[in-house]
Protein backbone atom coordinates (compact mmCIF):
# COMPACT_ATOMS: atom_id res chain seq x y z
CA UNK A 1 0.00 0.00 0.00
CA UNK A 2 1.12 3.71 -1.05
CA UNK A 3 -0.67 6.53 0.24
CA UNK A 4 1.38 8.89 -1.80
CA UNK A 5 1.21 8.14 -5.29
CA UNK A 6 0.23 10.73 -7.47
CA UNK A 7 -1.18 10.99 -10.96
CA UNK A 8 -0.18 12.54 -13.90
CA UNK A 9 -2.22 15.62 -13.19
CA UNK A 10 -0.58 16.36 -9.71
CA UNK A 11 2.36 16.19 -11.33
CA UNK A 12 1.60 18.63 -13.85
CA UNK A 13 -0.16 21.26 -10.94
CA UNK A 14 3.09 21.24 -8.77
CA UNK A 15 4.74 22.82 -12.63
CA UNK A 16 3.84 22.87 -16.08
CA UNK A 17 6.99 20.64 -18.03
CA UNK A 18 9.12 22.72 -20.03
CA UNK A 19 7.72 22.33 -23.61
CA UNK A 20 3.66 22.82 -22.68
CA UNK A 21 4.65 26.30 -20.90
CA UNK A 22 3.16 29.09 -23.50
CA UNK A 23 1.51 26.77 -25.56
CA UNK A 24 -1.70 26.23 -27.02
CA UNK A 25 -3.52 23.82 -25.15
CA UNK A 26 -6.76 21.54 -26.01
CA UNK A 27 -7.70 18.61 -23.20
CA UNK A 28 -9.73 15.83 -23.11
CA UNK A 29 -11.11 15.78 -20.08
CA UNK A 30 -14.57 14.04 -17.98
CA UNK A 31 -15.46 14.99 -14.18
CA UNK A 32 -13.15 12.50 -12.77
CA UNK A 33 -9.93 14.77 -14.00
CA UNK A 34 -9.36 15.80 -10.65
CA UNK A 35 -6.33 15.87 -9.17
CA UNK A 36 -5.53 14.14 -5.49
CA UNK A 37 -7.57 17.81 -3.92
CA UNK A 38 -10.05 17.38 -6.32
CA UNK A 39 -9.50 20.53 -8.09
CA UNK A 40 -10.44 19.78 -11.47
CA UNK A 41 -8.14 20.05 -14.56
CA UNK A 42 -9.44 22.99 -16.07
CA UNK A 43 -9.25 24.79 -12.82
CA UNK A 44 -5.81 23.27 -12.85
CA UNK A 45 -5.06 24.46 -16.10
CA UNK A 46 -6.32 28.00 -15.67
CA UNK A 47 -4.53 28.26 -12.28
CA UNK A 48 -1.22 27.41 -14.20
CA UNK A 49 -1.76 30.69 -16.78
CA UNK A 50 -2.27 28.27 -19.34
CA UNK A 51 -3.34 29.14 -22.79
CA UNK A 52 -6.59 26.48 -23.06
CA UNK A 53 -8.04 26.91 -26.88
CA UNK A 54 -10.46 23.78 -26.55
CA UNK A 55 -11.88 20.95 -24.39
CA UNK A 56 -13.02 17.44 -25.88
CA UNK A 57 -15.98 15.58 -23.84
CA UNK A 58 -15.45 11.36 -24.24
CA UNK A 59 -18.79 9.27 -23.49
CA UNK A 60 -20.86 10.78 -20.64
CA UNK A 61 -20.05 14.13 -21.39
CA UNK A 62 -17.57 16.36 -19.54
CA UNK A 63 -19.73 16.70 -16.20
CA UNK A 64 -20.79 12.87 -16.94
CA UNK A 65 -24.28 13.70 -17.18
CA UNK A 66 -25.43 11.14 -20.13
CA UNK A 67 -26.27 8.00 -19.74
CA UNK A 68 -25.08 5.17 -21.98
CA UNK A 69 -25.43 4.97 -25.79
CA UNK A 70 -26.40 8.76 -25.47
CA UNK A 71 -24.83 11.15 -27.86
CA UNK A 72 -22.93 13.99 -26.13
CA UNK A 73 -23.23 17.31 -27.61
CA UNK A 74 -20.90 20.46 -28.19
CA UNK A 75 -21.19 23.09 -25.66
CA UNK A 76 -18.85 25.77 -23.98
CA UNK A 77 -16.44 26.09 -20.67
CA UNK A 78 -16.71 29.57 -20.10
CA UNK A 79 -15.03 31.17 -23.02
CA UNK A 80 -13.52 27.84 -24.26
CA UNK A 81 -15.58 25.37 -26.84
CA UNK A 82 -16.31 22.22 -25.63
CA UNK A 83 -16.59 19.21 -28.54
CA UNK A 84 -18.03 15.73 -28.49
CA UNK A 85 -16.46 12.91 -29.08
CA UNK A 86 -19.05 10.51 -28.51
CA UNK A 87 -21.59 10.95 -31.66
CA UNK A 88 -21.10 12.26 -35.15
CA UNK A 89 -17.38 11.83 -34.85
CA UNK A 90 -15.41 9.42 -32.48
CA UNK A 91 -12.10 12.10 -32.62
CA UNK A 92 -11.16 15.57 -33.57
CA UNK A 93 -11.76 16.71 -36.72
CA UNK A 94 -8.61 18.45 -38.01
CA UNK A 95 -10.41 22.16 -37.32
CA UNK A 96 -11.20 21.27 -34.02
CA UNK A 97 -7.15 20.76 -33.12
CA UNK A 98 -6.73 24.11 -35.48
CA UNK A 99 -4.29 26.21 -33.64
CA UNK A 100 -2.99 23.70 -30.73
CA UNK A 101 0.48 22.62 -30.26
CA UNK A 102 -0.20 19.62 -27.90
CA UNK A 103 -3.81 17.97 -26.72
CA UNK A 104 -3.81 16.64 -23.32
CA UNK A 105 -5.68 13.00 -22.84
CA UNK A 106 -6.97 13.07 -18.76
CA UNK A 107 -9.54 10.45 -18.49
CA UNK A 108 -9.33 8.09 -15.49
CA UNK A 109 -10.13 4.60 -17.43
CA UNK A 110 -11.15 1.29 -15.05
CA UNK A 111 -9.38 -1.47 -16.30
CA UNK A 112 -11.08 -3.13 -19.00
CA UNK A 113 -11.13 -3.17 -22.50
CA UNK A 114 -14.76 -2.19 -23.11
CA UNK A 115 -14.44 1.42 -21.18
CA UNK A 116 -14.68 3.10 -24.51
CA UNK A 117 -12.17 5.88 -22.80
CA UNK A 118 -9.00 4.00 -24.90
CA UNK A 119 -11.42 4.15 -27.61
CA UNK A 120 -11.57 7.82 -27.52
CA UNK A 121 -7.41 8.10 -26.99
CA UNK A 122 -7.05 6.07 -30.26
CA UNK A 123 -9.28 8.51 -31.88
CA UNK A 124 -7.56 11.39 -30.55
CA UNK A 125 -3.61 9.82 -31.16
CA UNK A 126 -4.58 9.38 -34.48
CA UNK A 127 -6.01 12.77 -35.33
CA UNK A 128 -2.80 14.26 -33.20
CA UNK A 129 -0.57 12.19 -35.86
CA UNK A 130 -2.53 13.19 -38.99
CA UNK A 131 -2.35 17.28 -37.99
CA UNK A 132 1.50 17.60 -36.47
CA UNK A 133 -0.40 17.89 -32.91
CA UNK A 134 1.55 17.00 -29.69
CA UNK A 135 -0.39 13.99 -27.15
CA UNK A 136 -0.08 14.43 -24.05
CA UNK A 137 -1.44 11.62 -21.64
CA UNK A 138 -1.63 12.24 -17.57
CA UNK A 139 -1.07 8.95 -16.68
CA UNK A 140 -3.79 7.39 -13.78
CA UNK A 141 -3.41 4.52 -11.99
CA UNK A 142 -5.59 0.91 -13.07
CA UNK A 143 -8.40 1.06 -10.12
CA UNK A 144 -8.10 -2.55 -10.03
CA UNK A 145 -4.46 -3.05 -10.13
CA UNK A 146 -1.99 -4.03 -12.92
CA UNK A 147 -0.48 -7.06 -11.85
CA UNK A 148 -3.46 -9.13 -13.06
CA UNK A 149 -4.80 -9.74 -16.78
CA UNK A 150 -8.06 -12.33 -17.62
CA UNK A 151 -9.99 -13.20 -20.73
CA UNK A 152 -9.46 -14.06 -24.04
CA UNK A 153 -7.30 -11.60 -26.71
CA UNK A 154 -9.88 -9.70 -29.36
CA UNK A 155 -9.51 -11.05 -32.43
CA UNK A 156 -8.44 -8.98 -35.33
CA UNK A 157 -12.21 -9.08 -37.22
CA UNK A 158 -13.87 -8.08 -33.72
CA UNK A 159 -12.49 -4.77 -32.94
CA UNK A 160 -14.90 -2.16 -32.14
CA UNK A 161 -15.52 0.97 -30.43
CA UNK A 162 -15.17 -1.36 -26.71
CA UNK A 163 -12.55 -2.90 -28.14
CA UNK A 164 -10.41 -1.45 -30.39
CA UNK A 165 -7.35 -2.80 -29.77
CA UNK A 166 -5.95 -6.19 -29.62
CA UNK A 167 -6.66 -6.46 -25.19
CA UNK A 168 -8.36 -9.04 -22.97
CA UNK A 169 -11.19 -7.74 -20.95
CA UNK A 170 -8.78 -7.11 -17.94
CA UNK A 171 -5.85 -5.82 -19.75
CA UNK A 172 -3.80 -4.62 -16.51
CA UNK A 173 -1.94 -1.55 -17.55
CA UNK A 174 -2.29 2.25 -17.18
CA UNK A 175 -4.14 4.10 -19.96
CA UNK A 176 -0.44 5.70 -20.35
CA UNK A 177 0.86 2.41 -21.22
CA UNK A 178 -1.86 1.82 -23.52
CA UNK A 179 -1.14 4.57 -25.61
CA UNK A 180 2.71 3.44 -26.08
CA UNK A 181 1.46 0.22 -27.17
CA UNK A 182 -1.29 1.47 -29.72
CA UNK A 183 1.72 3.99 -31.13
CA UNK A 184 4.03 1.14 -31.10
CA UNK A 185 1.76 -1.18 -32.32
CA UNK A 186 -0.23 0.76 -35.04
CA UNK A 187 2.66 2.68 -36.16
CA UNK A 188 0.95 5.90 -35.30
CA UNK A 189 3.24 8.93 -36.23
CA UNK A 190 2.34 10.94 -33.13
CA UNK A 191 4.35 12.93 -30.79
CA UNK A 192 3.37 11.31 -27.41
CA UNK A 193 3.91 11.98 -23.91
CA UNK A 194 3.56 10.58 -20.78
CA UNK A 195 3.69 11.86 -17.72
CA UNK A 196 3.68 9.04 -15.75
CA UNK A 197 2.56 8.55 -11.96
CA UNK A 198 4.87 8.30 -9.10
CA UNK A 199 4.73 6.12 -6.17
CA UNK A 200 2.03 3.49 -7.66
CA UNK A 201 3.40 0.10 -8.18
CA UNK A 202 1.35 -2.76 -9.76
CA UNK A 203 -0.20 -4.50 -6.67
CA UNK A 204 -1.76 -1.56 -5.67
CA UNK A 205 -6.01 -0.81 -6.27
CA UNK A 206 -7.06 2.76 -6.07
CA UNK A 207 -8.25 2.49 -2.50
CA UNK A 208 -4.59 1.87 -1.29
CA UNK A 209 -3.26 4.82 -2.89
CA UNK A 210 -5.25 8.03 -1.08
CA UNK A 211 -6.13 9.45 -4.26
CA UNK A 212 -10.10 10.16 -4.06
CA UNK A 213 -12.27 8.04 -6.12
CA UNK A 214 -14.55 10.30 -8.81
CA UNK A 215 -17.24 7.73 -10.85
CA UNK A 216 -15.52 8.47 -14.27
CA UNK A 217 -19.06 7.78 -15.49
CA UNK A 218 -22.29 7.65 -14.42
CA UNK A 219 -22.98 3.88 -13.68
CA UNK A 220 -19.54 3.47 -12.18
CA UNK A 221 -20.55 5.00 -9.24
CA UNK A 222 -17.58 2.68 -6.89
CA UNK A 223 -14.39 0.82 -6.97
CA UNK A 224 -16.43 -1.78 -6.25
CA UNK A 225 -18.61 -1.44 -9.88
CA UNK A 226 -15.05 -1.37 -11.23
CA UNK A 227 -14.13 -5.46 -9.69
CA UNK A 228 -17.18 -6.88 -11.41
CA UNK A 229 -17.17 -4.73 -14.24
CA UNK A 230 -14.70 -6.82 -16.77
CA UNK A 231 -17.42 -9.52 -16.93
CA UNK A 232 -20.80 -7.60 -16.08
CA UNK A 233 -20.49 -5.49 -19.05
CA UNK A 234 -20.86 -8.88 -21.08
CA UNK A 235 -24.34 -8.29 -19.97
CA UNK A 236 -25.37 -5.69 -21.95
CA UNK A 237 -25.21 -8.12 -25.10
CA UNK A 238 -28.01 -10.00 -23.55
CA UNK A 239 -31.73 -9.06 -22.44
CA UNK A 240 -30.12 -9.62 -19.04
CA UNK A 241 -30.85 -6.92 -17.13
CA UNK A 242 -27.28 -5.52 -15.63
CA UNK A 243 -28.66 -3.54 -13.10
CA UNK A 244 -28.49 -0.36 -14.91
CA UNK A 245 -31.40 2.04 -12.89
CA UNK A 246 -30.26 0.65 -9.53
CA UNK A 247 -28.41 2.32 -7.12
CA UNK A 248 -25.67 -1.07 -7.52
CA UNK A 249 -25.48 -1.12 -11.57
CA UNK A 250 -22.82 -4.53 -12.35
CA UNK A 251 -23.21 -5.43 -9.14
CA UNK A 252 -27.18 -6.45 -9.62
CA UNK A 253 -28.53 -8.43 -12.20
CA UNK A 254 -31.80 -10.59 -13.56
CA UNK A 255 -34.94 -10.35 -15.41
CA UNK A 256 -38.88 -10.73 -14.76
CA UNK A 257 -38.64 -14.35 -16.00
CA UNK A 258 -35.35 -15.58 -14.43
CA UNK A 259 -35.96 -18.58 -12.71
CA UNK A 260 -33.81 -17.99 -9.44
CA UNK A 261 -32.87 -21.39 -7.56
CA UNK A 262 -32.03 -22.80 -11.10
CA UNK A 263 -29.68 -19.60 -11.23
CA UNK A 264 -28.18 -20.37 -8.05
CA UNK A 265 -27.68 -24.70 -8.94
CA UNK A 266 -25.76 -23.20 -12.24
CA UNK A 267 -23.52 -20.75 -10.49
CA UNK A 268 -22.88 -22.79 -7.73
CA UNK A 269 -21.89 -25.66 -10.29
CA UNK A 270 -19.40 -23.38 -11.61
CA UNK A 271 -17.20 -22.88 -8.39
CA UNK A 272 -16.29 -19.18 -8.84
CA UNK A 273 -13.59 -18.06 -6.42
CA UNK A 274 -13.94 -15.15 -4.15
CA UNK A 275 -17.66 -14.30 -4.96
CA UNK A 276 -21.05 -14.92 -3.13
CA UNK A 277 -24.35 -14.31 -5.09
CA UNK A 278 -27.38 -13.20 -2.67
CA UNK A 279 -30.79 -13.43 -4.14
CA UNK A 280 -32.93 -10.32 -4.64
CA UNK A 281 -35.79 -8.45 -5.89
CA UNK A 282 -35.31 -5.13 -7.60
CA UNK A 283 -37.17 -2.79 -9.60
CA UNK A 284 -34.95 -0.54 -12.45
CA UNK A 285 -36.09 3.35 -12.22
CA UNK A 286 -34.83 3.00 -16.66
CA UNK A 287 -32.94 0.77 -18.79
CA UNK A 288 -33.98 -3.14 -19.34
CA UNK A 289 -37.36 -3.44 -17.26
CA UNK A 290 -37.64 -0.30 -15.79
CA UNK A 291 -40.56 -0.20 -13.31
CA UNK A 292 -40.68 -4.18 -13.50
CA UNK A 293 -40.10 -6.07 -10.55
CA UNK A 294 -36.74 -8.25 -11.19
CA UNK A 295 -35.66 -11.63 -9.42
CA UNK A 296 -32.33 -11.96 -9.94
CA UNK A 297 -28.93 -11.59 -7.71
CA UNK A 298 -26.12 -9.25 -6.26
CA UNK A 299 -22.72 -10.06 -6.35
CA UNK A 300 -21.02 -9.18 -3.44
CA UNK A 301 -16.96 -10.15 -3.76
CA UNK A 302 -15.45 -11.81 -0.78
CA UNK A 303 -11.59 -11.85 -1.83
CA UNK A 304 -10.69 -9.39 -5.08
CA UNK A 305 -7.76 -10.95 -5.08
CA UNK A 306 -9.18 -14.24 -5.91
CA UNK A 307 -12.15 -13.21 -7.64
CA UNK A 308 -12.17 -13.59 -11.56
CA UNK A 309 -14.96 -10.90 -13.33
CA UNK A 310 -14.33 -12.07 -16.84
CA UNK A 311 -15.07 -15.96 -15.85
CA UNK A 312 -17.42 -14.68 -13.69
CA UNK A 313 -19.42 -12.61 -16.16
CA UNK A 314 -19.20 -15.91 -18.28
CA UNK A 315 -20.68 -18.36 -15.89
CA UNK A 316 -24.06 -15.47 -15.82
CA UNK A 317 -24.10 -15.47 -19.50
CA UNK A 318 -24.19 -18.67 -19.88
CA UNK A 319 -26.55 -19.39 -16.87
CA UNK A 320 -28.84 -17.43 -18.78
CA UNK A 321 -28.45 -18.98 -22.25
CA UNK A 322 -28.74 -22.70 -20.44
CA UNK A 323 -32.02 -22.17 -18.15
CA UNK A 324 -33.92 -19.94 -20.21
CA UNK A 325 -33.22 -20.87 -23.57
CA UNK A 326 -36.70 -20.45 -25.01
CA UNK A 327 -36.63 -16.31 -23.46
CA UNK A 328 -33.28 -15.13 -23.69
CA UNK A 329 -32.32 -13.93 -26.88
CA UNK A 330 -28.91 -11.94 -27.54
CA UNK A 331 -29.44 -8.33 -28.18
CA UNK A 332 -29.59 -7.15 -31.27
CA UNK A 333 -27.12 -4.74 -33.11
CA UNK A 334 -27.29 -1.22 -33.41
CA UNK A 335 -24.66 -1.40 -30.40
CA UNK A 336 -21.76 1.33 -29.72
CA UNK A 337 -21.51 1.98 -33.90
CA UNK A 338 -22.10 -1.39 -35.10
CA UNK A 339 -24.66 -2.14 -37.13
CA UNK A 340 -24.18 -5.94 -38.31
CA UNK A 341 -22.61 -7.92 -35.29
CA UNK A 342 -23.98 -9.29 -32.22
CA UNK A 343 -23.24 -6.58 -29.35
CA UNK A 344 -22.09 -9.97 -27.01
CA UNK A 345 -19.86 -10.79 -30.48
CA UNK A 346 -17.90 -7.64 -30.03
CA UNK A 347 -17.90 -7.55 -26.38
CA UNK A 348 -16.35 -10.64 -26.09
CA UNK A 349 -14.41 -10.43 -29.27
CA UNK A 350 -14.80 -13.31 -30.80
CA UNK A 351 -17.84 -15.06 -32.33
CA UNK A 352 -16.01 -18.62 -30.92
CA UNK A 353 -16.32 -17.46 -27.60
CA UNK A 354 -20.35 -16.98 -27.68
CA UNK A 355 -20.69 -20.28 -29.29
CA UNK A 356 -18.62 -22.41 -26.76
CA UNK A 357 -21.36 -21.02 -24.40
CA UNK A 358 -24.22 -21.53 -26.30
CA UNK A 359 -22.73 -25.27 -26.97
CA UNK A 360 -22.85 -25.75 -23.33
CA UNK A 361 -18.94 -26.02 -22.79
CA UNK A 362 -18.15 -25.25 -18.80
CA UNK A 363 -16.80 -21.68 -18.24
CA UNK A 364 -13.43 -23.72 -16.99
CA UNK A 365 -12.97 -25.31 -20.52
CA UNK A 366 -13.54 -21.60 -21.69
CA UNK A 367 -11.11 -20.35 -19.93
CA UNK A 368 -8.26 -22.74 -20.57
CA UNK A 369 -9.03 -21.73 -24.51
CA UNK A 370 -7.53 -18.61 -23.65
CA UNK A 371 -4.45 -19.31 -21.68
CA UNK A 372 -1.75 -19.07 -24.71
CA UNK A 373 -3.39 -15.97 -25.68
CA UNK A 374 -2.77 -14.58 -22.25
CA UNK A 375 1.28 -16.22 -22.11
CA UNK A 376 1.72 -14.36 -25.68
CA UNK A 377 -0.03 -10.67 -24.37
CA UNK A 378 1.83 -11.09 -21.40
CA UNK A 379 4.58 -10.77 -23.70
CA UNK A 380 3.56 -7.86 -25.54
CA UNK A 381 2.60 -5.67 -22.59
CA UNK A 382 5.89 -6.32 -21.00
CA UNK A 383 7.50 -4.13 -23.68
CA UNK A 384 5.19 -1.16 -22.49
CA UNK A 385 4.76 -1.61 -19.01
CA UNK A 386 5.89 1.73 -16.97
CA UNK A 387 5.82 0.56 -13.20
Amino acid sequence: MNRNVETGLDRVARGLPKRLRGARLGIVAHQASVDRSLRHILGVFAGLGTDLRAVFAPEHGISGTEQDLQPVSHGQAGSVPVFSLYGERLGPAPAMLEGLDFLIFDLQDVGSRYYTYISTMLHCMRACASTAVGFVVLDRPNPIGGDVVEGNIIEPTHLSYVGIHPLPARHGMTVGEIAKMMQSELSLDVDLTIVPLTGWRRRCWLDQTGLPWVLPSPNMPTLDTATVYPGMCLLEGTILSEGRGTTRPFEIFGAPWLDGRGFADFLGTCRLPGVVFRPLQFKPTFNKYAGDVCQGFQIHVTDRMRFKPYLTGLAIVQGGILLHRGRLAWRQPPYEFETEKLPIDILLGSTAVRLRIERGDTVREIERGWSRELVSFGRRRARFLLY
